[in-house]
């Protein structure tokens, strides 16, 4: 798939046995795989993973939320409700550097299989553990999704218009990913702290905490004088024109003039390089007491030309906007496609070319890759049991026989 195929990838050798369901930890695991780890994806006999049908199902049946998020990994069917499928994965974690799960706080450990039990069996093994809340705290043992964590971590209650219903930050599963990558980041420091020390450990990540780190300055300024952010809709109170605005062809751009250079730049691209003046609302202060009116001129001349016209002059003098995509436009989009963010991966078994996310972020010379799409479920148990454990054809059978596998 590129220049750098054949080179080693930089977590080659990291073996990570994600048993977790859907996208927060998987995510981790995923990321993980796209840079050399060996990925096993430990499953329910039957069902598997949630994720499978997550989203728009495929002739294969499982969905393209499947295919795409559970890239790079072997799907190997185990019950670990039964104590058989219990010893089977220590066998397993015994030679394992990461493992990834998200249950709700205390399951693994009514299975047997807690941190204290694993880290016996394997103590350079590092655990990533996602929650709602965090394996502590009063809210410990609630459920947690992303959409509830957008709301606990302080960001949907930004999002949408003043005075009015509160809504999703973008992706409902936006805190998935979040709290995915710092997960991602924690068990790579967590490796490079074992290479140092020969000590495993666990990651402690909660899905509310991974949205109310990235909340700015919410936390200093309600400290320090007790302000409490409202919602803006498409503007912010910190800068103007800060926000975005209609366009002739029913589109919409993002302008962003944070500085005063940055708005003399827009006003030049509008034709109105006197607004930019002293006189008038060339500093930032007289823009923000006057934010109607200065969001009002910019809607008036969004709204006179098309798109393309709107970010073609902010083009030319340097103003900063950008178009307001939905998923048909970034398929057009020749900067989508000059850096390759899609790629077609051919899945033989859907019976189709399928497109998902290439892989982030790039590395000079060891990029990651996807070599295969979400596998079937129990695609590859006998492949690991054999190859990992040494078990014998007869001994797979009876464990397929008690449907421990």
């Amino acid at each position: 798939m590129n220049e750098h195929a054949d080179n080693a990838l930089p977590l080659s050798g990291v073996r990570v046995i994600d048993v977790a369901t859907v996208i927060a930890a998987p995510y981790c695991a995923a990321i993980m795989g796209e840079f050399g780890a060996e990925v096993l994806k430990v499953e329910h006999p039957v069902g598997g993973d949630a994720c499978r049908r997550f989203g728009t199902p495929t002739r294969r049946g499982d969905t393209l939320t499947w295919l795409s998020e559970a890239r790079n990994k072997k799907s190997v069917t185990i019950d670990l409700h039964r104590p058989d499928g219990v010893d089977l994965f220590k066998r397993l974690i015994a030679d394992t550097d990461v493992l990834c799960e998200n249950f709700r706080t205390g399951t693994l450990e009514r299975w047997g299989l807690g941190w204290d039990v694993l880290r016996e069996v394997n103590p350079k093994l590092i655990m990533l553990r996602v929650t709602g809340y965090g394996q502590t705290g009063p809210y410990k043992d609630r459920p947690g999704f992303a959409r509830i964590a957008h709301a606990v971590g302080g960001l949907a209650y930004l999002a949408g218009m003043p005075k009015g219903t509160p809504v999703t930050p973008g992706s409902t599963t936006l805190g998935d990913y979040m709290s995915g990558l710092y997960g991602c980041i924690g068990v790579l420091m967590a490796l490079r702290f074992r290479d140092l020390t020969g000590r495993g450990q666990y990651i402690d990540t909660a899905l509310y905490e991974s949205v109310f780190r990235c909340t700015d300055e919410l936390v200093p300024a309600y400290a320090m004088y007790g302000t409490v952010r409202e919602r803006h809709g498409p503007h912010i109170e910190s800068a103007c024109p800060y926000g975005h605005f209609p366009t002739k062809d029913g589109k919409w751009v993002a302008i962003a003039c944070t500085t005063d250079k940055l708005f003399a730049r827009l006003a030049e691209a509008m034709g109105r390089t006197e607004l930019a003046s002293s006189s008038l609302y060339g500093e930032q202060k007289t823009r923000l007491e006057s934010r109607h009116d200065v969001n009002e001129i910019v809607r008036d001349w969004c709204g006179s030309l098309v798109r393309d016209e709107v970010l073609a002059r902010c083009n030319r003098t340097g103003a900063p906007a950008g178009a307001l995509n939905n998923i048909a436009d970034i398929f057009g989009n020749r900067q989508f496609h000059a850096r390759r963010n899609m790629v077609a991966i051919d899945e033989a078994d859907v019976g189709e070319t399928i497109i998902v996310p290439n892989v982030i972020p790039r590395l000079s010379e060891t990029p990651g890759r996807i070599e295969s799409l979400g596998p079937r479920l129990g695609q590859h148990t006998e492949e690991v049991l054999a190859g990992m454990l040494g078990l014998s054809e007869a001994e797979i059978a009876e464990l397929r026989k008690k449907r421990v596998i």
